[in-house]
Formats: structure tokens, C-alpha cells, sequence
């Protein structure tokens, strides 16, 4: 037995202990509030979903809140992040990443340059947050039928929708990462009188390089992938190149009253990031702007036949330049207008739902300013989509339909125009077998059309220090998704299982192809026929419940599996990952401890390097005091990477070069009025 999995199994066995005293323990009843999924075409509750639902609000989500969207939801069943050194990190759901997990902001396409490229940041800020919210299955239609890993809404209430019940709230929020020396600061005041709501909110970043616990470069796996490499600089302990500070700022004003409400909103985002070195010598950051403006509207029984009507509109302007030694390199550009009109029909006999019309034109560029050299020609898109989600209830039978129809003209400058009509439907189904049993299953046919970069990259790209090449002869990428699950609850345990297969036709992805232009790896666009599968699962075990409070142990573990139909593995997938949790919960006192063993990956795919196992132990706990001189105050900390390893993601393009955050402690508070 090696010493990491003797420690898994030594902290295991210390978890399980309690168990002897749960038969003796009181057992009291607890009130759980259902979480009421808001980005579900009829805001469904999550337990009566026949696909995996995901909702972190209030405390949970204070306590998870990360860096990025990707780190703040790493931690669930299914998400890992793709990260690229501390500055970016965007979501991976059972496997599947960019284009294929669409992030909203407030039921918004995030339009930046985070699907483009793993190096690109997201513009979504998860320390504004009121709510995080992943989907799956039908509802995923609503937002684009690419998302083919899920849909992922960041809700900040940027638009207020209803009248606060006071002139002045808002709350105030400080951490402190000693990972990296990081500070933030967050602010938010709202309220309304009469038939006015706004809305105010900003944030300020500031960290220095990132701790970990090694050497930044893992040099033999490094060269074997690019042989040419030579690293004269690795450092030790920490990664250079990888301190930050960010800005952001956001004010919104509504209308309110019976017949529902207007607002519009604006946000300015300035983000300046740098990415972990190679050794080289060479250095890049990534200087990062957007201003973004909504409209959001709802009115409530507009016709007779119709229960709401909502419209969003959005403009992004989005711009980042990547410089390269002080020098500026790449530069992205993203102008893009997004609209939708979702209408909530009455019930028609057993039928509930919705019909919408969303549309997209964008304006995107990618230019090497240093040589004038097109990375990416400007391409203006335009994307129309129909859908329509339909709930019906037959017996003990839960039905969700789904489908959507796009029609998207990709016009790049200096060469004919390209257009793909993808074709999306899903259909899901709740069987609640009693009180204690039920079973899921959800069945989807998704189509994507080809991204901008995956047709036409053709230049080198300072961030992934690699040559890009797309491929013009792309075909629609194909999905049929299977989704089974079942879960079960009693007094003794809450157990969840699920399973999922994905055959993917012409599933596109980038590779490294082994050749070198200019002493750049060569990062090729393909598309073949591909499988992922997995599962998810879980077991929560009520341990204790007295007057020392309760007592959960969780025990977890996700799987994910890609291979492509001709042979040889889907890069970038998440290994095997288990580990269990104990949460304790005392009055306005909540603590846990967690431990994740993460198999090593060694399915990494051609011209891709496997990353060994890896133990990850963190400790969290926060308290509460309630209604302090009419504030509420929640103080937190975390101990992140407690046996401080040097672990390498498997989903990161920058494994070699950038490991996972060292030992670290975060602590701050949050107050609230």
C-alpha cells in the first residue's frame, strides 16, 4: 500500500468512526427548502428534475466561491476545471468543456473569448454571485444547442426583478488567500421605494504569483511532447508570472409594479492576468476589457392564453491583447448582440411550458499585433434559433420535451460565407416509484455548428504557445446523450447514482498533430467519431444528531471515459476521481472536512503527457451571527491543499507547466443589511 493511499484509507476509517454512535443518536426531523431552479423554463424544483441539477446559493456559496466559475464548482459531482494557472479556470462537465458548457450571466451568453480558448478568462465573476445553477437535458435547449456538457448561470441580480422591501440594503465582503497573497473586496447596495428598484455592485483583485507545492515544470513531460523546449528557469515552490488585479463595476435600475418589470444594467470589467511561464525565459500577460449592457423585462398575463412574456437583450464588447516580453502579441476582439423572447404559455390540459426566439451577431477578430499576421480573419456571425420546452405529468411519470432549430451564417472576411442548420431534441422522464425511490432517464439528440477558431485559426498563439490550425472542412458535431439515474432517500441515508453515455458523430476537438512551424507545437482541429461515458455518485449518511449538533458523512465519486470510435483517447478528459466528506453543523456554526483521491490519468490521448494520482484534503468552516445591530455577519475560512501536493489537471493544456494551488488558507466575512 503506497503512502497516499494509506493516508486515504487511515482518514476514511477515522470518518467512519461516528457510525457506532448513530444507532444510539436522536433523530429529529429537519425542514429542508427545496432549491427552486430559476434557469428551468418553469423554475423547477431541482429534486423534481430528471437530470442532474446543481444550485449553490447563500452559505454554500459563499464558502465554495473561487477564483474563477470553474474553480467554484470544481468540488461537484461531474465539474472539474480547466484551469490555466490561477487567472482563468472555466467550467468541465463530464468531460466537456468551450463551446459544448454554455455560461450565462442572468440567462445571457457571457459572449467573451472563454470558449474560444482555454487561456481566455471568463468575464462571469463568481464572487457577484447570488446563485450558481448547472443544467442539463432539455432545459439546456433554451440557451444553445451546443451545450452539449450543460449550461452553467451565474445569477447576480444585476436587474432587479421585484420591489426590495427596503430603501438601503447591500452587503460588504472581504477575503484573503495566503495561496497567493490575494486580497478582494466586494460591494453590493440595492434597494427601491414607489415603483423603483436598482442596483450597484463592484469588486476589486489583487494577488501576487501562485504557491504550490514542487517544481512549476514537470521537464521530462514537457520535452516529451515538444522536444525542442528548453528550460533554463523552474522554479520551485511557486510559479512565476502568475500574480493578477481585476476591477469590475455594475449599476441596474428597474421598473416595477403588478404588471411586471423593465431594467437595464451596464458592467465595465478590467482584468489583467499572467500566464505560467515554459522556462523559456519569455513571458506573457493577458490584458483583458469589457463593457457590457442588458435589458431584461417580464410581463405577467400579457394575452389570454399566455402566463409571461420575457425579453432579454444584451451587447458585449469584448477585447483582450496578450503581450508577449512587454510586448504586444495576439489580440481578440468580440463584439456580439444577444436577444431572446421566451413566452410561458397557460396550461394546456396536462402541458406546461414555454416557446422562445433567441438570436446572436457577433463581430470577432484575432490579429498578432507585433507582425500584423491574422490569427483569425474577422468574421461576422449571425445565429437564429426557434425552441420550445414542454413539462407534462402522466401518473407517477415527470416529462420534460425538448427542441431547437438554428439556423448560423458564418461570414469571414476574404473567403465564402459558411452556414450550418444544427437540429436539437431531448426528451426526459421522473419516475417517482414512492416516497423513498426514484428513477430518471433523459435521452438527447444534440447538434453544434463548427466555432469560429475550430474553422479558421491559422497563426501562432502567445497564451498557448502553440501554432493553431483549424480545419474549413468541418461538419456539424452530432451528440445522442443517455442519462440514467436513480435515487433514494430514508432516514439513514440519501443515495444518487448516475449514468451517462455520449455518442458523439463528428466530434470536433483540438490535437497535437507532433509537427512544429517557427519552433511552435502545432495545434491541429479534427473531428472523428468519439464516446464519453461515466457516472456520478453518491451516498450521505446522517451520522449524529444532539445537542452537539449533526453530524453527515458523504461518500462520492465521478468517472469520466472518452474514446474515439477509430481508436486512441479523447484529450484532456478528468480522471477517476473519490473521496467522502464530513460536514458538522451546530447552530449558526457549520465546519467540514473533505478528502478527494484523484486517480492518475493515463488515457491523455496522442502527443498528450499522463499526470500521476494525487490526494486533495481541504477544511472549511464558517459561523454566522444573525441580525447584529440589523446585519447579518458571516465569518468563514478554508485550508485548501492540506498535505500540499503538486498536482497536474488532466483537463489543463498548461499541465506541464502550471500545477494545481499548494497549501493555503483563505479566510474573510460577509456582512450584510
Amino acid at each position: 500500500m503506497n503512502k497516499k493511499t494509506a493516508i486515504f484509507f487511515l482518514l476514511s476509517t477515522a470518518a467512519a468512526a461516528p457510525a457506532v454512535y448513530a444507532a444510539e443518536a436522536a433523530k429529529e426531523d429537519i425542514q429542508e427548502l427545496e432549491e427552486v431552479v430559476v434557469t428551468a423554463p418553469l423554475q423547477d424544483k431541482a429534486s423534481e428534475s430528471a437530470v442532474p441539477v446543481i444550485v449553490l446559493s447563500h452559505e454554500e456559496l459563499r464558502l465554495k466561491v473561487g477564483h474563477s466559475i470553474g474553480e467554484t464548482l470544481k468540488n461537484e459531482l461531474g465539474i472539474t476545471s480547466q484551469s490555466f494557472g490561477p487567472g482563468v479556470g472555466t467550467p468541465v462537465i463530464r468531460g466537456q468543456s468551450g463551446p459544448r458548457v454554455r455560461v450565462l450571466n442572468n440567462g445571457i451568453g457571457s459572449n467573451d473569448a472563454s470558449a474560444i480558448s482555454p487561456d481566455h478568462a471568463t468575464s462571469v465573476e463568481p464572487l457577484l454571485a447570488e446563485r450558481v445553477e448547472v443544467l442539463r437535458g432539455p432545459a439546456t435547449l433554451l440557451y444553445g444547442s451546443g451545450a452539449i456538457g450543460g449550461v452553467v448561470n451565474v445569477i447576480d441580480n444585476r436587474i432587479p426583478g421585484k420591489l426590495p422591501d427596503k430603501l438601503l440594503g447591500g452587503a460588504l465582503e472581504q477575503r484573503f488567500d495566503s495561496v497567493s497573497d490575494e486580497t478582494s473586496t466586494v460591494m453590493k447596495i440595492e434597494g427601491g421605494e414607489s415603483n423603483l428598484a436598482y442596483h450597484l455592485d463592484g469588486f476589486y483583485r489583487d494577488r501576487n504569483n501562485l504557491d504550490i507545492g514542487g517544481q512549476a515544470i514537470d521537464v521530462t513531460a514537457a520535452q516529451a511532447t515538444d522536444p525542442t523546449l528548453d528550460v533554463i528557469q523552474n522554479n520551485q515552490g511557486t510559479i512565476n508570472n502568475t500574480s493578477a488585479h481585476a476591477i469590475s463595476g455594475s449599476a441596474g435600475v428597474s421598473l416595477v409594479g403588478d404588471p411586471g418589470f423593465a431594467g437595464i444594467a451596464i458592467n465595465r470589467l478590467e482584468n489583467n492576468y499572467g500566464i505560467a511561464p515554459d522556462g523559456t525565459g519569455e513571458t506573457t500577460r493577458i490584458d483583458l476589457k469589457q463593457s457590457k449592457y442588458d435589458f431584461k423585462s417580464e410581463l405577467k398575463n400579457p394575452f389570454k392564453f399566455a402566463e409571461s412574456l420575457r425579453m432579454k437583450l444584451g451587447y458585449t464588447d469584448y477585447q483582450h491583447t496578450e503581450i508577449a516580453d512587454g510586448t504586444p502579441g495576439s489580440f481578440f476582439t468580440n463584439k456580439t448582440y444577444e436577444s431572446r423572447l421566451e413566452l410561458i404559455h397557460n396550461p394546456l390540459r396536462i402541458f406546461r411550458g414555454m416557446v422562445g426566439f433567441q438570436a446572436t451577431a457577433g463581430d470577432f477578430a484575432a490579429i498578432d499585433k507585433s507582425t500584423n499576421e491574422i490569427i483569425v480573419p474577422q468574421t461576422l456571425s449571425n445565429s437564429y434559433g426557434v425552441f420550445a420546452v414542454e413539462s407534462f405529468d402522466i401518473g407517477a411519470l415527470a416529462n420534460q420535451l425538448g427542441i431547437r432549430v438554428e439556423d448560423t451564417t458564418l461570414e469571414p472576411q476574404g473567403l465564402s460565407s459558411l452556414n450550418y442548420v444544427p437540429v436539437s431534441a431531448s426528451a426526459s422522464s421522473l419516475w417517482k416509484i414512492n416516497d423513498s425511490n426514484s428513477l430518471n432517464l433523459a435521452i438527447t439528440r444534440s447538434q453544434r455548428a463548427p466555432q469560429i477558431q475550430e474553422l479558421l485559426a491559422n497563426g501562432y498563439h502567445d497564451a498557448t504557445r502553440s501554432f493553431e490550425v483549424g480545419n474549413l472542412n468541418l461538419r456539424e458535431e452530432t451528440s445522442y446523450n443517455l442519462d440514467l439515474g436513480y435515487k433514494f432517500k430514508s432516514d439513514w441515508v440519501k443515495a444518487q447514482l448516475d449514468l451517462f453515455h455520449n455518442w458523439a458523430g463528428d466530434y470536433i476537438y483540438q490535437q497535437r498533430n507532433g509537427e512544429f512551424i517557427d519552433g511552435a507545437p502545432v495545434l491541429e482541429t479534427r473531428q472523428a467519431d468519439a464516446a464519453v461515458m461515466g457516472y456520478e455518485s453518491k451516498l450521505v449518511f446522517p451520522m449524529m444528531q444532539n445537542r452537539y449538533g449533526s453530524v453527515d458523512l458523504t461518500l462520492f465519486s465521478d468517472f469520466t471515459r472518452g474514446q474515439f470510435v477509430r481508436g486512441g483517447d479523447v484529450p484532456r478528459m478528468p480522471p477517476l476521481r473519490f473521496g467522502f466528506q464530513i460536514d458538522h453543523t451546530k447552530g449558526e456554526w457549520n465546519t467540514n472536512l473533505r478528502l478527494t483521491r484523484g486517480e492518475a490519468q493515463t488515457h491523455s490521448g496522442d502527443n498528450d503527457t499522463a499526470t500521476d494520482g494525487y490526494l486533495l484534503l481541504s477544511l472549511g468552516t464558517q459561523y454566522q451571527v444573525l441580525d447584529l445591530h440589523g446585519a447579518d455577519v458571516m465569518v468563514f475560512a478554508k485550508a485548501n491543499n492540506l498535505l500540499n501536493e503538486n498536482i497536474r489537471n488532466s483537463t489543463s493544456y498548461l499541465r506541464n507547466f502550471a500545477p494545481e494551488p499548494g497549501r493555503g488558507a483563505e479566510i474573510g466575512f460577509r456582512v450584510s443589511y
